[in-house]
């Protein structure tokens, strides 16, 4: 019996008993789309919070108030006020550095016209505009010297401005009320959700603060990055009266360097749920091997009438494989399948990007093929090995 026969021999008793055919591929099925759903969705979710870091630009230094971590039970908390304007003066004068600009930031009610919600607020200088490159559909940014004198102005994200406004009204020069205090509205950034307003009034009007809650430093040259890392870790170790780095009150990180991290942390989890879902198709597995034994004691006569006008071990053996083969690799691509789908409309209502990736449909042909293989191969040794007059009258 050559392979095509055996094949068509295959098709035919998995088309006999569908029912079963269809209930033994669901733990293969069901295994394969969790996989598929898990890994896609932790590929698009880093993508999306990758590409919002790296919209801050790679030329980006960021300084942050407290210990940097190092290592378990390293580090430890500290005050969050160690950063202050002087810090900012400091830095900007260092060779490379474009701008330098403090930052606060706070969570505060917006009002207007009866219409409440909670957004983030930004306190900025005015370099924020240019190291954000931020374009604006209506007006503009606040000036150094709504800064200086601590204007209630404020910027809003389009979103934040559509929300209270609607869509394709100006809203410069209207109000709104942030924590009860009225502010001007004089520019709307494209495609934001932010509120951005002078960084004095937000410390002072807003929160009562001297302290910062970060630093971005533009640097000139993305290539200096690392090496101006050094030098602002010296210098505020200095201004600090700071004598060793691992005692230092802040902690500096690069945008690449919170890219990196981030994709660790989702790559590590995404391999740890993977990893819990594929507990699915190694159960699928079993669930293959009891029915394929069962299928051989319902077709003990049949494999010994198989012997009896000459078929071999091998052509028995390779039936049954077969069999347990192409159960599990439909099962695959029906996973696939329905993993595609679950992560498109899962990608679309959480507002990640849709991402398959070859390596995940690969997982699917591969592993459901190797499933197939591994738990069908004892039934279908088990089938090669019954003696012809034995399976014959077997009763």
């Amino acid at each position: 019996m050559d392979f095509f026969e055996l094949f068509i021999l295959s098709l035919q008793a998995l088309k006999t008993n569908l029912v079963r055919t269809v209930l033994t591929m669901l733990g293969v099925i069901i295994g394969i789309a969790s996989v598929i759903i898990i890994i896609s969705l932790g590929e698009g979710a880093t993508q999306s919070i990758v590409s919002d870091i790296s919209s801050f630009g790679a030329n980006i230094l960021t300084v942050s108030p407290g210990k940097t971590m190092r290592g378990p039970g390293g580090g430890g908390g500290s005050t969050v006020d160690t950063l202050v304007e002087e810090d900012v003066e400091a830095l900007s004068k260092l060779d490379n550095i474009e701008y330098a600009a403090g930052l606060v930031s706070t969570n505060k009610q917006l009002s207007y016209d009866g219409t409440t919600s909670q957004y983030g607020i930004t306190g900025a200088e005015e370099t924020y505009q240019t190291i954000h490159e931020l374009s604006f559909s209506q007006g503009g940014f606040f000036t150094d010297s709504q800064v200086a004198t601590r204007s209630k102005v404020v910027v809003l994200g389009d979103e934040v401005a559509t929300e209270f406004f609607g869509e394709d009204n100006q809203v410069v020069g209207e109000t709104i009320k942030i924590d009860g205090k009225t502010f001007r509205i004089v520019g709307v950034i494209t495609d934001s959700s932010g509120v951005v307003a002078p960084i004095s009034t937000v410390q002072k009007v807003l929160l009562s603060q001297n302290y910062l809650n970060s630093i971005e430093l533009y640097i000139s040259d993305s290539e200096l990055i690392d090496s101006m890392e050094d030098v602002v870790e010296n210098l505020l170790l200095l201004r600090h009266d700071i004598s060793k780095a691992e005692d230092a009150d802040f902690s500096i990180r690069s945008s690449q360097e919170m890219i990196d991290s981030v994709s660790s942390i989702t790559g590590t989890l995404s391999g740890m749920l993977a990893g819990i879902a594929a507990i699915s198709l190694v159960v699928g597995g079993i669930g293959i091997m009891n029915i394929m034994l069962v299928t051989v004691t319902e077709r003990t006569k049949e494999i010994g009438l198989l012997k009896a006008i000459g078929a071999k071990k091998s052509n028995i053996l390779f039936q049954f494989l077969i069999e347990s083969v192409v159960v599990t690799l439909l099962g695959g691509i029906v996973g696939m399948l329905l993993g595609i789908i679950v992560t498109f409309i899962a990608s679309s209502m959480l507002s990640i990007p849709f991402v398959v990736s070859l390596s995940s449909i690969l997982l699917a042909i591969g592993v459901s093929a190797a499933v197939g293989i591994v738990f069908g191969w004892y039934p279908a040794r088990q089938a090669a090995e019954l003696q012809p007059i034995d399976a014959l009258r077997y009763e």
